[in-house]
C-alpha cells in the first residue's frame, strides 16, 4: 500500500460503491402516490441540483451515511435542473421553501424534516423513521 493509500484509503478499484435505492421523481402525480404512501412508511425526497458543487458534496456525504433500511422508506431523487416544475410543486404541496440540494421527510402527508445545503443529516432522517 502507497503513502497516498494509507492517507487516503484503498484505490478506487477496492472501494466499494454504496448504491441507495433510489425511486426517481420525474412527475407532479407521483407526489399524490408519496402523500398516499407516507400513511404506510416514511417517504425520503433528496432534492439534487446536478451543476452545483455543494449540491454534489452534500449528496456525497448523504449517500455515504444513509442507513435506513429499504423496508422503512421509500428513498426518492429529484434533479431539480430536468424536473424544475416537480421541485415547485414540492414546496407549495408540503408547504417548504425551495433549496438545493434539500431533504425532505414525509409522514402522514406532511413534512416532518427538511434541511439542506450542510445541515442535511442522514442521522435524523434515521432516527425519524
Amino acid at each position: 500500500m502507497g503513502l497516498l493509500d494509507k492517507l487516503f484509503g484503498s484505490t478506487v478499484n477496492e472501494k466499494e460503491e454504496k448504491v441507495l435505492p433510489w425511486i426517481f421523481l420525474t412527475s407532479e402525480q407521483q407526489l399524490e402516490e408519496i402523500i398516499k404512501k407516507s400513511y404506510e412508511k416514511p417517504q425520503i425526497i433528496f432534492k439534487h441540483s446536478t451543476r452545483c458543487s455543494i449540491s454534489s458534496i452534500s449528496m456525497n456525504k448523504f449517500v455515504r451515511n444513509y442507513a435506513v433500511p429499504e423496508e422503512d422508506a421509500d428513498l426518492y431523487y429529484l434533479d431539480l435542473l430536468n424536473y424544475r416544475s416537480v421541485s415547485d410543486e414540492v414546496g407549495y404541496k408540503f408547504q417548504v421553501l425551495h433549496q438545493s440540494p434539500q431533504v425532505l421527510v414525509i409522514k402522514d402527508g406532511e413534512a416532518v424534516y427538511n434541511a439542506s445545503h450542510y445541515a442535511i443529516q442522514a442521522d435524523k432522517i434515521l432516527a425519524l423513521v
